[in-house]
Order: structure tokens, then C-alpha cells, then sequence
């Protein structure tokens, strides 16, 4: 999409801000110099490794205001990539393979997924709407969304009530809060959550000291504790100061991610054998879930500023399909029920709240079905909301 076309539809929010008409669409990955050229940018990158930026015309830096209906898809519709016996069982193997040594922890996950066609129009589902619902059913500190109508390489629809953050950037100040455990209270947190959490502290700490002066990485916070709708959450924060050559560096964006993606919180420990065995045990690509959700803006002097979120509690649709991530970390005592239950807490506020019940058109509980013919659709009902 060359930069001299008139700006194209599209909308993304964060925060205080909403931003209209994208002007391009560029591949991080393969251009990350672009980043560095002024102007504000919407970023999406999938688990899988692509990271896609939109930069946009239009800024503005007012709350913004929406007030679309939402119509989401039957309550009964979804189903999961793993059914309770299939996740019961990658748990036990991934058990297995802390045993012999291959990983010390790996975050296990499933896509939920419900048919939601595009309208008589061929117009697709009003991300701006299923945002709104969420931002007052389930306000969250990285609350986000990207939507841009179009085909594979250029459109996007995400909507995030990410609770964590994966990167921000202020100048040459780099900061990661890697979430790990989670329960329905604080009394519900377990030495195996603490550990854990301690655990992928030091694996964010390693990654950022990749791109740090020596010295400077420090953990700020470590387990603090986090009050989400529905759940709680054990938290830690993690600071560097970037090194003058990579903080320089045209492509300061391709080190970046090439330190960190992609989160090592949704991925395991050690990353890379931890990415081989969730290829070889999820059987669905997570997409946008698990990948990264935000926005970086440059100065017209050079000055940077990013934040983006780790893409959880995200929603993401393509196809005429309306898709939710849910996961969990397994280490060698985890208790394979006990985990699928925080999967279906973490997806029963949400998916609840982005569904319609078909006889009342009021929001229930996500009861999912094999409707959508997704791998491994077998019906699971996650469990009362304890909010």
C-alpha cells in the first residue's frame, strides 16, 4: 500500500487514543527500519513470528467514543481446538518432557473458535462494538484494538483486553511485566504459581539483556500481586537500559524482537525447545493470540515511544470466523485437570461476554459445541464466572 495513496479505511484504539485512515502496511520482520520513520503506528505480530504494521493519518488523542451494537455468536457455538481429554493428555506430555530434561516449563494452549459471517453486505463483524462490550465487562490496563477491512496482506481484526504487558519503550527504556499464575483469589495462588512466575522472570531478564547495557536489567517488581475481573494474577516487572547501539540502530526494532519474541510468559522454558513442543502439541496456530498487540509512535525529531501488549484475552476474526485464545503454563507439578480448569477461567468471562444466547439475545454462559468444525471440536463448558 504505497505511502502517496489517500489514506485507507481503517480504525485502531489504545488507551486515550483512536487513530483512522492507514496510509501503509509494512512487514517488521522483513523492514524493521520503517519503525523508525515518524508517525503513529498500529502493530499486530502473530505467535507464529510475523509482526504486521499499520501506520495511520489520523490521530485522535481523546477517549474514545463508540456506540455500535455488537452481535456476537451463539453461545453454544464454540468449540476448542483440544477438548478436556486432548489438553488433559498434551499436559501429561509436556510433563513428560520436563522430566527427561527437554523443558522446564511450556505454556500449553487452545483456540476457541464460533462461526460469525460477514453481514448481508459482505461488511465484517464491528470490532469497535465487541471492544465496547469488553471495556465494560472486563476493563484491562492494555485494552487495545486493531481493525483493517481487507484481504490476508493487508487486513486485520483484533480486539484485546490484554492484562500484560510484553514491551514498552520510552527512549532508551525497555520494560517487560511477565504475568504467570493465576487463580480465582489471592488464596488460590500456589507455591507452583510463584515458582513459575520466578522462573519466566529470569527467562524475560535473559532475553532483555541481549539488547541492554550489562548491568541495568533489573527486576523492579517480582510477584506482585494483580485484580482482573474474574481472577488474579501474579505479576513481575522487569527494566533495562537499551544499548546506545541497538537504541540507534536503524533496525532497532529487528533486535528487538529477535531478543523476545516471541513472550517468553506464553511461551516456556528454555524458549526454543519449549516452541518445539507446543508445534508438535497444539494443533491449531494461535495467530494473534499469544503474538503481540500495540502501537509504537515516532517523533518528527527521531523520539520513540511503543507499548505493546502480550496478545491475551484476544479475540481475532478472519474468515467468517470469530476465534479466542486460552493456555496455561505446565511444569513438572502441574495437575493436568487443575489446568485445564484455569484455561476455562481465563476464557469464561470473555467468551461470554462476546457471545449472544440464540433464545433471548442475552449474554451467557459459552456452553461450546462442535459447530465450526475446528480440529478437535469436542464440547466443553467452562465454569461459572466467579466474578
Amino acid at each position: 500500500m504505497p505511502a502517496t495513496r489517500p489514506p485507507s479505511p481503517g480504525v485502531a484504539w489504545f488507551g486515550e487514543v483512536e487513530a483512522t485512515g492507514v496510509v501503509e502496511v509494512v512487514d517488521v520482520r522483513r523492514q524493521p527500519e520503517r519503525l523508525r520513520e515518524p508517525g503513529w503506528w498500529a502493530v499486530v505480530g502473530d505467535f507464529e513470528g510475523t509482526v504486521r504494521a499499520w501506520r495511520f493519518a489520523d490521530v485522535d488523542r481523546r477517549s474514545p467514543r463508540h456506540q455500535h451494537p455488537w452481535t456476537g455468536p451463539s453461545s453454544e457455538a464454540w468449540a476448542s481446538s483440544l477438548d478436556e481429554a486432548a489438553y488433559v493428555t498434551a499436559v501429561e506430555d509436556v510433563r513428560a518432557a520436563v522430566a527427561e530434561g527437554d523443558v522446564y516449563q511450556a505454556n500449553l494452549c487452545r483456540v476457541l473458535a464460533a462461526p460469525l459471517p460477514p453481514d448481508a453486505d459482505g461488511g465484517e463483524p464491528d470490532a469497535r462494538a465487541l471492544a465496547q462490550v469488553l471495556e465494560a465487562g472486563n476493563p484491562a490496563p492494555y485494552a487495545g484494538g486493531v481493525h483493517v477491512p481487507g484481504g490476508a496482506d493487508d487486513g486485520v481484526w483484533v480486539v484485546s483486553a490484554s492484562p500484560e504487558l510484553f514491551l514498552r519503550v520510552d527512549g532508551d527504556v525497555v520494560t517487560s511485566a511477565p504475568i504467570k499464575g493465576t487463580a480465582a483469589t489471592s488464596d488460590g495462588l500456589t507455591a507452583k504459581d510463584r515458582a513459575e512466575n520466578v522462573m519466566i522472570t529470569d527467562l524475560v531478564r535473559n532475553d532483555l539483556q541481549r539488547v541492554c547495557v550489562p548491568g541495568t536489567v533489573e527486576v523492579t517488581t517480582l510477584l506482585g500481586e494483580e485484580v482482573h475481573p474474574g481472577l488474579v494474577h501474579l505479576v513481575s516487572t522487569v527494566q533495562g537500559t537499551l544499548a546506545p547501539d541497538v537504541a540507534g540502530a536503524a533496525d532497532l526494532w529487528g533486535r528487538l524482537l529477535d531478543a523476545t519474541y516471541p513472550p517468553g510468559s506464553v511461551s516456556g522454558a528454555p524458549k526454543l525447545s519449549a516452541l518445539d513442543l507446543i508445534d508438535r502439541l497444539e494443533p491449531t496456530p494461535r495467530g494473534p493470540y499469544c503474538g503481540a498487540v500495540g502501537w509504537v509512535e515516532v517523533g518528527a525529531d527521531g523520539t520513540l515511544r511503543a507499548e505493546l501488549a502480550v496478545g491475551i484475552r484476544t479475540f481475532w476474526w478472519r474468515d467468517g470466523v470469530l476465534r479466542f485464545g486460552t493456555g496455561a503454563g505446565i511444569t513438572w507439578g502441574s495437575d493436568a485437570a487443575a489446568e485445564w480448569a484455569e484455561t476455562e477461567l481465563k476464557a469464561a468471562r470473555l467468551v461470554a461476554l462476546a457471545s449472544e444466547h440464540p433464545a433471548t439475545g442475552a449474554m451467557g454462559a459459552p456452553g461450546v459445541t462442535s459447530a465450526t468444525g475446528e480440529p478437535g471440536t469436542a464440547r466443553t463448558t467452562p465454569p461459572t464466572d466467579p466474578a
